[in-house]
């Protein structure tokens, strides 16, 4: 059996395994195995949309960028989700830009396919549109705990929603990434960081993060974390179950 075949018997990402058996086999000459590596690009802000992405252990960052070059994080996808939700929505494009952050796989479906598909109505459709809600709430809930909460707060978050996304609780990222995606100074990460290490929360040694004592950790976080997450959970918790064979 092939990795391509391997994996799509048994997929690691949530949404796919969510499917009922039929419309996932319905999905399944059309999704082809890929590896993502670091900083690659999954779209650009303003082109064509061609292909979504089903990411596995892989995290790609949803980010603007503005004229000067500096990026603020808008959204993360990993196992948990789709890159490409705007082809869904009735546009093929979008003032954001995909950009991998953790390497690994993903499958990748043609765009057309995709539309065809959730055009159908049925459980794929339910369940994108719930995604699409969930990362709505991601995204406004985001915007209040940026102009709301200290950085440590934000900081505490966002690392808690990487480990939750990864599934691990070490993982490589830079101060100077951090700092892009939370849209601070680079200093800023440095202090929040050193915090948090000092307090035995997490250990952060050359771009490598590790979450110590995670519960100080969601107690050190703001209330978005837990809103997020909940929500994640009651829309996209509740999922069909697939026909047995």
């Amino acid at each position: 059996m092939s990795v391509n075949e391997n994996i799509l018997k048994q997929p690691a990402n949530k949404l796919l395994a969510a499917l009922p058996t039929s419309e996932y086999e319905r999905l399944i000459p059309h999704l082809k195995f890929v590896e993502l590596s670091f900083n690659q690009i999954i779209y650009e802000a303003g082109e064509p949309i061609t292909h979504v992405y089903f990411p596995n252990q892989s995290m790609i960052s949803i980010v603007t960028i503005m004229e000067d070059g500096s990026t603020v994080e808008a959204g993360i996808v990993s196992n948990e989700g789709m890159v490409g939700i705007p082809v869904i929505l009735g546009g093929d494009t979008t003032t954001t830009t995909a950009m991998v952050q953790v390497a690994d796989g993903a499958m990748r479906m043609d765009a057309d396919v995709l539309k065809t598909e959730f055009n159908r109505g049925g459980a794929l459709q339910s369940l994108l549109l719930r995604y699409v809600q969930a990362q709505y709430t991601e995204l406004a809930q985001g915007v209040a705990c940026n102009r709301l909460h200290t950085l440590e707060e934000r900081l505490a978050r966002w690392l808690l929603t990487i480990t939750d996304r990864l599934e691990s609780v070490d993982f490589l990222l830079t101060q100077e990434l951090i700092a892009q995606m939370l849209g601070v100074r680079r200093s800023g990460v440095t202090v929040a960081a050193s915090t948090l290490s000092r307090a035995g929360i997490i250990r952060y040694n050359r771009g490598r993060i590790s979450i110590l004592n995670r519960e100080t950790l969601e107690a050190t976080s703001c209330e978005c974390y837990r809103v997020i997450q909940d929500e994640f959970t009651r829309l996209l918790s509740n999922k069909p179950r697939r026909n047995s064979r």
